[in-house]
């Protein structure tokens, strides 16, 4: 995988598709965001060859149809944007996003707990 590859919050929801079932069809990724967006067939054509471009989603000729598949997880994707937005807002920092988090949500005791399994887990 790239060092970083920008997804736009449109881009994402292709991927999610993607993620879900792959192969698919441009025709199957228009259907299947039919129900989630009000995109026409052209944009998300457009959208499909950014992430081509990007190398982050596979095109391979089927018999009559190209078929597209992420050539990225999920997880790696999730990582390269957590790292972005870390560096971005709290300039890398962590503990300053950690603690932001924590004092301004509410938390239920197993969250709590969970953070702290983690947290002693980071210790070892």
């Amino acid at each position: 995988m790239k060092d970083f590859i920008k997804i736009s919050e449109a881009e994402w929801k292709i991927m999610k598709v993607l993620w879900r079932v792959s192969p698919l069809t441009s025709a199957e990724i228009i259907e299947a965001l039919k129900k989630d967006t009000s995109w026409s067939p052209k944009t998300i054509h457009t959208l499909i060859s950014r992430l081509v471009k990007k190398e982050a989603i596979g095109v391979k000729k089927g018999s009559r149809f190209k078929l597209f598949s992420p050539l990225v997880t999920e997880e790696e994707c999730k990582s390269l944007e957590a790292k972005s937005f870390l560096e971005k807002v709290y300039s890398g920092s962590v503990k300053m996003f950690i603690a932001n988090f924590i004092k301004d949500e509410k938390l239920s005791q197993e969250e709590i707990e969970e953070l702290e399994r983690i947290l002693e887990e980071k210790k070892r």
